[in-house]
């Protein structure tokens, strides 16, 4: 019962992670926060569908197709679409109409829907083509042969994500720290690994970008978050062997930022704004 997630990572620098999961008895879910896009595809009753989702910048509640499979790629840090402003999908997304059994169309394309293990083959297919495209400065692959400003950099980097570098950490490192605590990780030990100031600091992360509290991950994964316990390994090898920028954690794999429908997304992206 619940969401049954499997992920892997993916040796494209393009991709962060390929997940599939499935719909069991469940209506609805808790999004969490997550600081990439991705094209996600599933079926239910028979009939194909397929989404652009953006990064989110919140936790929220969001309804599941009930009794269905979905495959999505989660896109790299820097990556973006050639037609649509990485900004316009921030805490939301954008429908696919045009879905067949075999495959989808997009950006005067189209293109074979992707299987779990030749998601690279269509990712390339979409580089090759420029549909998908990356400014290498945000990587930081471009930034020793041409040095340039923090402020550039930023600038560059919130064009190509939607997101500043820092709403980027921030939603990684609470990502980690529930991934941590839902595999029994003590809370004092992921405030000292992750540099959370304290136990309220934690909570107030986990609040805003997970939806969960400290007790309710420790007491393990129900079913109903958007999140695959799986994947801590990977957190904890990062931790393990630190080398991320400026000292600070590397980036965990990223899992999917939402299942649900994409007219619900951009529901929930309206709403939000309405709300600031």
């Amino acid at each position: 019962m619940g969401l049954r997630f499997e992920t892997r990572e993916s040796d494209s620098t393009w991709i962060d992670a390929v997940w599939t999961c499935r719909s069991e008895q469940l209506t609805q879910m808790t999004s969490v926060a997550g600081p990439t896009w991705g094209l996600v595809f599933w079926r239910q009753e028979d009939r194909n569908h397929a989404a652009i989702t953006g990064p989110e910048t919140h936790t929220a509640t969001a309804p599941v197709p009930d009794e269905s499979t979905f495959l999505g790629i989660q896109f790299a840090i820097g990556t973006s679409l050639r037609a649509v402003a990485p900004a316009a999908v921030v805490n939301g997304g954008i429908p696919l109409p045009e879905v067949t059994r075999r495959g989808f169309s997009f950006d005067g394309g189209h293109w074979e829907l992707p299987g779990m293990d030749d998601a690279e083959a269509l990712v390339a297919r979409l580089v090759r083509e420029a549909v998908v495209i990356r400014d290498p400065l945000t990587t930081g692959s471009d930034r020793g042969s041409h040095p340039v400003s923090r402020r550039t950099v930023e600038r560059r980097f919130r064009a190509a994500t939607g997101l500043t570098q820092g709403q980027v950490w921030q939603i990684e490192r609470a990502r980690s720290a529930a991934l941590l605590l839902l595999t029994g990780r003590p809370a004092a030990q992921v405030i000292s690994q992750l540099g959370y100031y304290d136990e309220p600091h934690l909570a107030r992360a986990l609040r805003r970008y997970v939806g969960r509290t400290v007790r309710q991950l420790r007491a393990g994964d129900d079913g109903t978050i958007a999140l695959d316990p799986g994947s801590v390994r990977h957190v904890v090898d990062q931790l393990d062997d630190p080398v991320g920028v400026d000292g600070r954690v590397p980036q965990p794999q990223v899992l999917p930022v939402t299942i649900g429908s994409a007219e619900h997304a951009l529901a929930r992206r309206q709403q939000y704004r309405e709300n600031q």
